[in-house]
Formats: C-alpha cells, structure tokens, sequence
C-alpha cells in the first residue's frame, strides 16, 4: 500500500535515483537557469544568434545597471508593493473574520454561504475579464492600483476564507466555550482567543496571497496600462519596442521581479510549513 522506503531498496535502484535526482532537478530548473544566463548577456550576442552558447562578455552591472537607472523598473517594484500588501492585508482580515463565523457560529444557511465561496474558485478567470473590465470603467477604476486591488481582495478571500474556515475548525472548541462561560463577548473571543492561535495559518496564508499577487500578469494587462498604475509583471514588457526585443534587459528584469516572492518565502518558511502541517498529525 505505501512505497517502500529508499534504504530498503536494492543497491540498483539507490544509484539510478541518485543519478536522475539531480538531472531531473536541472532540468526543472533549466528555464531559470537560461534567464539568469540571458540576463548577463550584452545584446550582441542576441543579435548574433547566440542564444545558449557562453556570454561573449559579462555584462551583469551594465544590464542590471539599465534596469534599475534608465527605466521604470524602480516604479513599477513600488506599484507591485502597493498593490500585493493592501491586498494581503485586506484578504486577511476579511477572510479571518468570514472563516470564523462560518467555523464557530451554527446557522441556517452557513453550508450555502460556505459552498459559494468555494464555487468562486472553480470559475475560470479569463471568462470574468470582460465584465471586469467593464465594472472598472464604470467605476472610474480602470487603470488605477485600487481598481486593481480591489478585485484581487474579492477574487482571493473565497480560497482564503476555505483555509481560515477550515483552520479554525480544528482548534479546540472548549477554548471558546470557556471565554463564553467567562463573559466575554465574540468579537474579544475572535481577537484574544481565536486570533492569537490562527498566526502559523495567516503567515501561511500570507506568503501564499503575496506570491499569488505579485506574480500576476493576466489582470495586471487587463485592468492597467502605463507606469503609472502597472505592476512589475506587466512593466517588464516595457523593454520591448516595435522592432527591437531587449532580451537581456527583460532576463534581468525578470529576475529582479522574482526576488521579493523567493525572499517573502524564505523568511516566513518555518511559520508557513508550520501553518500547512498543523493538525495533520493527531
């Protein structure tokens, strides 16, 4: 029933898998790899062909140089900032007060309101970009970073709320009961009780939105154009004109715009392992 473990195997197969092991991880990795090559590539070799041979010249402080100095890429970071963080922030706390009310409180109708927050996730998002886009227009929310926003908060608090609902339900519901018995009223239960015990699930469920968020491109061409309101996804395509492509410029781009997900991940791993593991083991 359960595969059996790697040191009770024959000494045959212990080899073949250190030896695919590392080969599998390479070519997993090779498309970063190639942009990461690409990114300290002077333009000429693009020019020349010469797409997957050696650099003809290191050219890591002039690409990374023009990125951050002769473009808009400093702007487009800072939008990217102050569009994930309000985003986190509000997905957060609108899906840790829904999932506590459907988690704790008993009610007609909790199973449906549930069950519609879970449908949302199922819908495909292409097929909402039309009315989407139409609903910012009206609301004079086009091409600005609230518009933007506020459509992530509503898109993301469905799968929030699934995992907050869930998250509480498996705390100990005597706590509560006893605050009850205490006197204490719900929305101090929420906050001195229930919230201080939900902290590994909201930095698991952080680093989740934040990725989410940051690496989106599909809305952010969507329901933004220009420097202005664009976030760093969307602004790497700034590097390309009508008859030139700046492939160095958008590798190292790129590779700035994946930093803060990769740093966010690796500063709250120990609180989001913990968030996705706690209670999986009675």
């Amino acid at each position: 029933m359960f595969p059996k473990p790697l040191e009770k195997s024959s000494r045959r197969w212990q080899i073949t898998y250190q030896v695919l092991l590392p080969l599998t991880l390479i070519v997993w990795l090779l498309p970063l790899i190639a942009v990461a090559v690409f990114s300290i590539k002077p333009e000429a070799d693009f020019v020349n062909g010469n797409y997957w041979g050696l650099p003809s010249s290191f050219e890591f402080f002039t690409n990374y140089g023009k990125v951050f100095f002769e473009s808009d890429m400093p702007r487009y970071l800072w939008n990217s900032v102050l569009i994930t963080v309000p985003t986190v922030i509000g997905c957060i706390i609108l899906s840790s007060m829904t999932g506590f009310a459907l988690g704790v409180y008993k009610f007609r109708g909790n199973l449906l309101i549930f069950f519609m927050f879970i449908a949302g996730n199922f819908v495909p998002f292409q097929i909402l970009m039309v009315p989407v886009r139409d609903l910012t227009l009206s609301l004079n929310l086009y091409d600005t970073k609230l518009g933007l926003v506020l459509f992530h908060v509503a898109f993301q608090t469905g799968f929030c709320t699934l995992f907050m609902r869930n998250f509480i339900r498996a705390l100990p519901f005597a706590l509560i009961e006893a605050a009850r018995v205490e006197g204490v009223r719900e929305w101090r239960i929420f906050l001195f009780v229930v919230l201080p015990l939900m902290k590994p699930a909201l930095a698991a469920l952080a680093v989740l939105i934040f990725t989410f968020i940051w690496n989106d491109y599909f809305w952010a061409i969507v329901l933004t154009q220009g420097p202005d309101s664009q976030p760093v996804t969307a602004g790497i395509t700034s590097f390309n004109s009508q008859f030139r492509a700046a492939y160095h410029l958008m590798s190292a781009g790129s590779i700035v715009a994946a930093l803060p997900p990769v740093a966010m991940f690796f500063l709250m791993q120990k609180h989001f392992i913990a968030g996705l593991t706690l209670g999986a083991v009675k």
